[in-house]
C-alpha cells in the first residue's frame, strides 16, 4: 500500500542570510533554517530579539536590503524564489504570499488614503476597474471589522488608531486571496484588548481565504492560541520544532524550557519565574559548539566542541528529512540531551536555578489594615487645554486625561495599575511625581497632603518617591559611567563623598551587578542590565515608594523574568512599596498584591489581586482578563474571549453616566429601563459588602 505524501506549500531549505557591514565584515543572521508549511496550517516562530525570526520571514519574500546575501532554497509550490528576478518576485508578493508588518504606520504610505493603497494592491494583481476595486476594498475593511468602511476608505493612516491600522493592513494583505500570510509581530505594540481583536481578524482572514499563516511573535501565549506547529529560533537557527501541544507539554531543548518558565501566567500557575542567565552572544562572535552553551544549565564538554544538529531522539533524523517525509508532528531538537529531557519532562525550575526570595523584614506589620499608608489618592483629576491654530492659538475644549482616580498603597505592598493606552496611567504618575497641589482631588504621601507642601518640603520628600522608567537607555545619560549615574541622586542631596564611595558598590551588588563595572557606560550593558542600573539609581536615596512605569515591557521574556525576581527580592529585603504600571496583566498577577484598573481616566475596579483576577466585577476588567493569552495551548483553546467593540472614546468629551457603556457587553444586553441608569448616572466605586477589599464602578457588577 502506498502512502501519498502532501507536498509542502512552502519549503525553506538550508536558508542562510549574511549581512555585509560598512567595512566589508560579514555577519550571519540566519544559519541554515529548514521550515515547511502546508495549506491552511499556522506555523509559529518564536525566540528572543536577534534570533533571526523577522529576517527569516523577510528573506522568504525577498524584502531584505541590498547588504543582505541570501543562500539556500525557498520553494513555493515547487517554484524557487531565491534568486528570482525582481519582476517575477513582484508577481508573487501580495498575490501568492502577503505580509502583515509589525508597524502598520510605517508600512502604509502616509500621504495616500487607506482606500487608494488597498485599491492599488488589488489592481496590480487583478483586472479591476477603479469603482470595482474600491467596492472590493470597502468589503475587505468591513470583513476585518472597521466601522463605516466606505467612509474609512478616504481616511489617511494617521487618522486610524493603532488597532484599526493593523486591521487595515490585514485587509490589504488578504485582498488578493494569497496562499500564505506572513505576520511579523502583528500585535507587539497593541493593547491586550486590541491584540485580541487583531488575532480574531487574522483567524477570520485565514478562514475566508484558506491561507496558511506564518506567525512571528515573542509572545508564547499568542503562539499557544494560534499555532499548529512551532519553530523556536536561537542564534539564527531553529533549535526546536514540534506540534504546539507537544512542544509546550514536553520541550526537549533547555532554551525552550527556559522561555516557557520565564513567562508569568495569568492563572497564577507555573511557579517561580525562571530567568535564563546571560545574554545571547553577538552573531559575529558565536563560539564553537552550541551557541546556547554559555547560558545552558545542562551544558557538557561535548556541547562546546560541536554544534548539535536538529534531530529526533534517535539522532538520525534531520529537520529536512522529517519535513520531506510529510510528518508535521515530528518533534526535533538541536540538543545532545534532548532524550533525557523527553524522558524526565522536568519543570523549568528543576533545570534552571531560581533565586530565593528572602522573607519580609520584621519592620512590615502583618495585616494590611494595620500597616501605615504610603500613598493615598482620592478624586484626582487633570485636564489639558485643547488648542487650535498655529500662530494665534485659541482654546476650543479640554482633554479629560484623569477624571476620578482612587489609589491606596500600604507599607510593603505592590499596587498594579493597569488599563489600555490613553486610560490616564502616565498622567496619574506625573501628577504624583509633581508633589504639588492637584487640579482637583487629594494626594497624600506618607501622611502629608501634597497641596500643603512648600517647594523646600517637596524637594526633601522627593527621596521618598522615586521612579524607574520604561526605557532605561533613554533615561540613563550615555556620557556618564554607571557609577556616576547611580551616585547622581546622592550628590543632589549633598551626601558625603565617603558615603557615596561606599554606597555605589553596595547598590550595584544589590541589583546583581559587578561593582567593578561601575566605570563602564550604559551602551556596554544589555537591556536587562541597564534596567537594573535604573533600579539601583532609584534605590540610592532609600525611597519608601518606588514608581515603576512599564519597567519590563521593552525586555525579552527571559530577561524580564530576572528583573521581576529582583524586584520581588528587593521589596522583601527592604520593605519597599511599589506602584507598578503595566499593560501586561500576567506580570501584574505575578508581582502585585493589589490591582487598580483604569478606563478613560477613571478607576473602574480595584482590590486584592486574586479577588479581582478570579472574580472580576466590572465588565471592562472581565474583557481585559479574557484577552490575555495563556502559554498553554489546551487552556488557551478552551477560554472564552470577550471582544470589545472598537477603541476607547475620545477623552475630549466628558460623558454623562458610565463612560464604558459604548463598548460594554452588559449594557448591550440590558432593557431600556436599565440602560437609562447607565446613561444618566455615573456609577460609584463600591464593594459587594462593607469591609471587603474589592470595589467596582458598575451599576450591574454581577
Amino acid at each position: 500500500m502506498t502512502t501519498t505524501v502532501e507536498t509542502p506549500l512552502l519549503a525553506v531549505r538550508d536558508l542562510r542570510v549574511d549581512f555585509t557591514g560598512p567595512r566589508g565584515a560579514t555577519v550571519p543572521a540566519v544559519r541554515g533554517v529548514d521550515l515547511s508549511l502546508r495549506r491552511g496550517e499556522t506555523l509559529g516562530i518564536v525566540g528572543e530579539s536577534g534570533s533571526g525570526k523577522s529576517v527569516t520571514a523577510l528573506a522568504v519574500l525577498g524584502l531584505l536590503p541590498g547588504t543582505a546575501r541570501v543562500r539556500g532554497s525557498v520553494a513555493l509550490d515547487g517554484k524557487e524564489l531565491v534568486g528570482l528576478p525582481g519582476r517575477e518576485l513582484a508577481a508573487v508578493r501580495g498575490r501568492r504570499i502577503a505580509m502583515v508588518f509589525q508597524d502598520p504606520l510605517s508600512a502604509f504610505t502616509p500621504v495616500y488614503r487607506i482606500g487608494d493603497q488597498i485599491v492599488e494592491a488589488l489592481r496590480i494583481h487583478q483586472r479591476l476597474d477603479k469603482p470595482s476595486a474600491r467596492e472590493r476594498a470597502a468589503e475587505l475593511l468591513d470583513l476585518v471589522g472597521i466601522p463605516a468602511p466606505e467612509r474609512a476608505l478616504d481616511s489617511f493612516p494617521h487618522e486610524f488608531s493603532g488597532g484599526m491600522r493593523q486591521r487595515a493592513m490585514i485587509a490589504m494583505a488578504i485582498a488578493n486571496d494569497p496562499d500564505i500570510l506572513l505576520a511579523d509581530e502583528p500585535t507587539t505594540a497593541l493593547d491586550v484588548t486590541i491584540q485580541a481583536q487583531v488575532l480574531d481578524v487574522l483567524r477570520t482572514a485565514q478562514r475566508e481565504t484558506g491561507a496558511a499563516l506564518v506567525l512571528v511573535s515573542h509572545d508564547l501565549g499568542v503562539i499557544a492560541g494560534m499555532a499548529d506547529r512551532v519553530a523556536v529560533m536561537y542564534a539564527g537557527r531553529v533549535v526546536e520544532t514540534a506540534g504546539v501541544d507537544e512542544l509546550f507539554a514536553a520541550p526537549r531543548h533547555p532554551y525552550t524550557l527556559g522561555l516557557i518558565g520565564a513567562v508569568p501566567r495569568l492563572d497564577g500557575r507555573g511557579g517561580p519565574l525562571v530567568p535564563i542567565p546571560g545574554v545571547p552572544a553577538p552573531m559575529a562572535e558565536l563560539p564553537a559548539g552550541c551557541p546556547f552553551a554559555a547560558r545552558c544549565p545542562l551544558v557538557e564538554e561535548r556541547c562546546r566542541t560541536a554544534e548539535p544538529g536538529l534531530g529526533g531522539l534517535g539522532g538520525a533524523a534531520s529537520a529536512r528529512a522529517v519535513a520531506d517525509a510529510g510528518d508535521p508532528g515530528g518533534h526535533l531538537a538541536a540538543c545532545v540531551r534532548a532524550g533525557e529531557l523527553a524522558e524526565r519532562r522536568p519543570a523549568p525550575a528543576e533545570v534552571y536555578p531560581v533565586p530565593p526570595v528572602p522573607p519580609a523584614p520584621t519592620t512590615v506589620p502583618g495585616p494590611r489594615e494595620e500597616r501605615p499608608t504610603v500613598l493615598s489618592v482620592s478624586g484626582l483629576t487633570k485636564t489639558f487645554p485643547l488648542l487650535k491654530g498655529t500662530v494665534f492659538k485659541r482654546r476650543i475644549g479640554e482633554v479629560y486625561a484623569v477624571d476620578g482616580v482612587e489609589l491606596d498603597i500600604r507599607q510593603g505592598e505592590t499596587l498594579g495599575l493597569v488599563g489600555e493606552s490613553g486610560s490616564g496611567k502616565s498622567t496619574t504618575l506625573f501628577e504624583l511625581l509633581r508633589l504639588a497641589r492637584p487640579e482637583s482631588g487629594r494626594i497624600e504621601l506618607l501622611g502629608r497632603d501634597t497641596a500643603g507642601l512648600s517647594r523646600r518640603d517637596a524637594h526633601r520628600m522627593r527621596s521618598d518617591l522615586q521612579i524607574v522608567f520604561q526605557d532605561p537607555m533613554a533615561s540613563l545619560d550615555p556620557r556618564m559611567p554607571i557609577g556616576d549615574i547611580v551616585a547622581e541622586p546622592l550628590r543632589a542631596q549633598r551626601t558625603d563623598r565617603t558615603e557615596i564611595a561606599h554606597r555605589v558598590p553596595e547598590l550595584l551588588r544589590q541589583v546583581g551587578l559587578d561593582p567593578a563595572h561601575a566605570v563602564r557606560y550604559p551602551h556596554q550593558f544589555s537591556g536587562g542590565q541597564r534596567q537594573r542600573i535604573s533600579i539601583a539609581r532609584a534605590l540610592a536615596v532609600r525611597p519608601k515608594l518606588l514608581v515603576l512605569d512599564e519597567p519590563v515591557s521593552a525586555l525579552d521574556v527571559s530577561i524580564q523574568a530576572g528583573v521581576l525576581n529582583l524586584l520581588q527580592s528587593l521589596k522583601a529585603e527592604l520593605g519597599l512599596s511599589y506602584l507598578f504600571v503595566s499593560h501586561d496583566l500576567s506580570v501584574i498577577r505575578h508581582l502585585a498584591d493589589r490591582v487598580s484598573v483604569m478606563y478613560l481616566g477613571r478607576t473602574v475596579e480595584q482590590g486584592e489581586v486574586s479577588a479581582v483576577f478570579e472574580r472580576p466585577r466590572h465588565p471592562y476588567t472581565r474583557a481585559l482578563l479574557s484577552a490575555v493569552p495563556l502559554p498553554d495551548p489546551a487552556a488557551e483553546r478552551a477560554r472564552h474571549r470577550i471582544l470589545l467593540a472598537g477603541d476607547p472614546p475620545s477623552p475630549t468629551a466628558r460623558r454623562t453616566g458610565c463612560p464604558f457603556r459604548t463598548r460594554c457587553p452588559v449594557y448591550a444586553g440590558l432593557d431600556a429601563g436599565a440602560r437609562t441608569r447607565c446613561e444618566a448616572e455615573a456609577p460609584p466605586l463600591t464593594g459587594p459588602a462593607p469591609g471587603l477589599d474589592h470595589q467596582a464602578a458598575c451599576h450591574f457588577p454581577e
